[in-house]
């Protein structure tokens, strides 16, 4: 059964030693650089707050590690939250953030859809040039869905069919794996950016494994539009499948002597791509090094096979989830199938008869939840005054609440220092220290 940390209403703060500045842009520039050229301001998209974060590295792992990393289920870790191990979240979720910030997001530029760096430099040009990892492999993801005739009439970044969606980095600091306890290989996965990626993300019907040849009503099941992702390929480009069992494979042949970690970390269609390799590689490896999958604002990925197959594989999944990002809760159904005959469907007020018959008669759309949640919510926050779906969904929410969360009786404290900045409409709302 996969754990919960209840939504609560947030504890009583002492005064903040962090402020919130909030200024319209009708305000002139002048006056606008008078108000904030004295203010250190930070957000989690500044490579010099990531430089920061890796100067100021939490003490030697040593063997809790592996309790890190979900060995015993992160039990007795995640209420209240183990300062190591809200550490070792926000570190995974800078490589996704670098994720964001190497991809080309500019429509008119003859490079959309690709990486804006070399390998050699991405890390450091997103601020994690001093964490001690290196990008060893580039990995790009093929959308399976067939484009109507008519598609060639309208811009051509709308029909890009490949595109880049991450990469995989491996610790080769000695001081850095010493620390560790391990070597560590991080996947990591940006969110939805391409139209055809939205397209993908829209196809929620269930679908089975390839190779799966249990029994009907055992075979596990996964998004149509995710596997898609995962497992297409076109002329120019292999799948993003092929692309992460060969460099797993390459990375297990070169380390497999030394103690190895594989953390596969992404955000919203990250978070599920990052659900899939992992599968993937525990079922193609026989003796994979542990892997882990941290993600942040993920959908649900499959059925309760799916579940069971990951889970039997060995597979450590700790689902951040903001209990105000709808992505969390979707696609299809939450069906919670366990060894009782109880079953729990989380639907519509007024239809829960009606759908509950239609989805106990279908398995195309009944999910079920993977791994353990550390649930948190932007309304324990008091630094969030928007809560608006982009808010609720945006990366730099989930680490700044990751930053801010104490426990299921005190969701947020007041010494965080994960700052947030952000533009929305007219007004521009800032967090210092």
């Amino acid at each position: 059964m996969k754990g919960l940390i209840g939504m609560v209403k947030p504890c009583s703060l002492a005064k903040p030693s962090t402020h919130i500045f909030e200024f319209t842009n009708c305000s002139s520039s002048t006056n606008l650089q008078t108000r904030t050229r004295h203010l250190n301001v930070k957000s989690s998209w500044n490579s010099d707050s990531s430089q920061a974060r890796v100067a100021s590295r939490v003490a030697k792992l040593g063997q809790k590690w592996r309790e890190y990393q979900g060995i015993k289920n992160w039990e007795g870790l995640l209420d209240p939250l183990d300062d190591g191990l809200r550490h070792e979240i926000l570190r995974y979720g800078d490589f996704v953030e670098a994720a964001y910030r190497c991809f080309e997001f500019d429509t008119s530029s003859s490079d959309y859809g690709s990486c804006k760096y070399s390998k050699n430099s991405m890390l450091n040009r997103c601020g994690l040039g001093g964490s001690g990892y290196k990008v060893t492999k580039n990995l790009h993801a093929t959308c399976g869905v067939q484009l109507p005739g008519w598609i060639d009439r309208v811009p051509s970044w709308t029909s890009v069919n490949s595109s880049w969606i991450g990469y995989v980095a491996v610790c080769n600091d000695d001081e850095e794996i010493a620390r560790l306890g391990r070597r560590d290989v991080v996947i990591a996965f940006r969110g939805t950016a391409t139209c055809l990626e939205w397209v993908e993300n829209l196809r929620a019907m269930l679908t089975s494994l390839p190779n799966d040849v249990a029994p009907e009503k055992k075979k596990a099941m996964v998004q149509k539009g995710f596997l898609s992702m995962y497992t297409s390929a076109n002329p120019t480009c292999p799948s993003l499948q092929d692309m992460v069992r060969d460099e797993i494979s390459r990375i297990m042949a070169t380390y497999g002597d030394e103690p190895l970690s594989i953390t596969i970390t992404g955000h919203s269609l990250g978070a599920a791509l990052a659900t899939l390799t992992a599968y993937d590689i525990t079922s193609t490896f026989e003796k994979s090094p542990m892997v882990t999958v941290v993600s942040f604002g993920g959908p649900r990925v499959g059925n309760n096979n799916f579940r069971s197959q990951l889970e039997s594989n060995g597979t450590r999944v700790l689902r951040i989830v903001n209990t105000t990002d709808v992505i969390t809760k979707v696609p299809g159904f939450l069906v919670d199938d366990n060894h009782t005959t109880t079953k729990r469907i989380i639907c519509l007020s007024g239809f829960q008869g009606w759908l509950q018959k239609r989805v106990d008669n279908t398995e195309w759309f009944r999910y079920a939840d993977v791994g353990k949640e550390l649930r948190l919510s932007s309304d324990a926050s008091p630094y969030l005054t928007k809560t608006d779906f982009a808010t609720c969904h945006d990366l730099k929410t989930y680490l700044h609440l990751v930053d801010g969360f104490v426990s299921s009786t005190c969701p947020f404290r007041t010494t965080a220092k994960r700052l947030l900045a952000g533009t929305k409409h007219t007004k521009q709302q800032i967090l210092i220290r």
